[in-house]
């Protein structure tokens, strides 16, 4: 139970109502000293003024008298002003006016005529630190113009005693004003800041928890300018999130409706390419020559269905790294392609220039779908021209990665396949096309670390380059 309570007790200073206690505290404390101090050192100069006038009565009563007065009532005089001796300075001449026996040695002089503010401060706090009764001599000027100076030998006891009646009675006083103000202040600083303060955590929890209800935007409501202004921020910061979400879930539902769509759009026309098929070898001469348009168009039907259906899903699998040799996928991926060797004399060859023993970390079937789209992608291209040419693979290594380059000898992209070449559903590389290939491509390569660019693409033809880094495999996957 101690270690519970002593826990919420360190959470409360902790908190801004704890540490805005604590402020106010200080400060009225604070305060309390810049007053009480010069209070008590007035009141000290104040008790020494008056003993210099009682004096200064005592020396008129003295003086007055033709013959001077007796023992007992000079000894009553000097009773009456608390003081040991009187001494008055008239016309440059020092007179000892009464006096009597000092009990003690002069231990300070204090002349109140040359002390500023902080030489009575400094002797207000001497006299209450220390508790021993001293005899001391006071200076000061006699009123009424009474001489050129008076000074008085006495005691420090009743002085002492005096100054510690008067800082019992402001410290009372100042406690009870301090009560009253800093309850005040606290008030006021829970009203001002930390109910507002409060009340904008509450709108961020409640709308951390259901983003979509727009009942959880706040309302400004709060009278000190910089917290409405923080108000008005998260406001808009909500709307904005809360339109966000509500437009991601909308685009969620439609690409869900999408997928279904090219799900079963993709059944049929897959239904619909066999009986195309069957049409192509009709021995009507008209059906054979429109078979060949119909079976294209279905099978580039069949491939949006597909690269919308790959792309729809929510994010590809991380990549399974494994060390493989790169020429038998590249030997693989254009024979998947239909590229022939630069012996065949085929309409599209393929010149591979990999070195037989390089091998690379990858994940083999995610690099063998990268590699697919951009040799498709270049055949198309190339095929497009109705002339021959050659698509380039070539790969090699250095001390930070590994690196495979695809080029290819077609017209080169059009400007506005460039500017938007990564970008799915942008316009693709080429007539038809819709760039999830290469948005797919980019995406796979990102996940090894690594990046897909475009080096050129010019008339000349265009050329990828494939940048997979040796230090991308996580520490806690093994190396297989």
């Amino acid at each position: 139970m101690a270690e519970t309570a002593t826990a919420g007790r360190v959470r409360f200073f902790r908190t801004l109502t704890g540490r805005t206690l604590i402020l106010t505290l200080f400060f009225v404390l604070l305060a309390d000293v810049l007053i009480f101090v010069p209070s008590i050192a007035r009141y000290r100069a104040d008790f020494l003024l008056e003993r210099l006038r009682q004096a200064q009565i005592a020396v008129l009563v003295q003086l007055a008298s033709d013959s001077g007065v007796s023992a007992d009532l000079e000894a009553e005089l000097l009773a009456n002003a608390e003081v040991y001796n009187v001494v008055l300075r008239r016309d440059d001449v020092r007179q000892l006016v009464l006096s009597s026996p000092v009990p003690a040695p002069i231990h300070a002089d204090y002349d109140l005529r040359l002390a500023g503010p902080w030489d009575l401060i400094r002797d207000a706090m001497t006299t209450l630190a220390d508790p021993e009764n001293r005899i001391v001599r006071v200076i000061g000027n006699p009123v009424q113009e009474g001489g050129q100076l008076i000074e008085i030998t006495m005691q420090t006891d009743p002085l002492r005693k005096a100054m510690l009646a008067y800082a019992g009675r402001i410290l009372v006083l100042s406690a009870l004003i301090s009560a009253v103000m800093a309850v005040l202040l606290f008030v006021l600083a829970q009203r001002l800041i930390v109910v507002p303060i409060r009340r904008v955590v509450r709108h961020m929890n409640a709308f951390a928890e259901a983003p979509e209800d727009a009942r959880n935007v706040i309302v400004p409501s709060a009278h000190v300018e910089e917290l409405r202004q923080a108000e008005e921020v998260l406001a808009s910061m909500q709307k904005q999130l809360t339109g966000a979400l509500r437009q991601k879930e909308r685009l969620a539902q439609l690409g869900g409706a999408v997928a279904k769509i090219s799900h079963d759009l993709r059944n049929i026309l897959t239904t619909a390419q066999l009986f195309a098929d069957r049409i192509e070898g009709s021995a009507d001469p008209a059906v054979a020559r429109s078979a060949p348009k119909l079976v294209g168009s279905i099978s580039r039907a069949v491939s949006l269905c597909e690269a919308t259906l790959a792309f729809g899903r929510a994010e590809e699998p991380p990549p399974r790294l494994t060390r493989f040799p790169l020429a038998p996928l590249v030997a693989e991926v254009a024979e998947g392609e239909g590229l022939t060797g630069t012996d065949t004399g085929g309409p599209v060859t393929a010149l591979v220039d990999i070195a037989a023993n390089l091998t690379i970390r990858a994940d083999r079937e995610q690099l063998y779908r990268v590699l697919s789209n951009l040799l498709r992608n270049a055949r198309q291209a190339i095929e497009a021209t109705g002339e021959p040419g050659t698509v380039e693979i070539a790969g090699g290594e250095d001390e930070a990665e590994w690196w495979v380059r695809v080029g290819d000898t077609g017209p080169g992209l059009p400007p506005k396949a460039r500017e938007h070449l990564f970008e799915a559903f942008q316009g693709g590389a080429r007539r038809g096309g819709t760039g999830l290939g290469l948005a797919i491509s980019a995406e796979l390569v990102r996940g090894h670390g690594g990046r897909l660019e475009l080096l050129r693409s010019d008339s000349y033809g265009t050329e990828f380059l494939i940048h997979l880094p040796k230090d991308a495999a996580p520490a806690d996957d093994p190396v297989m």
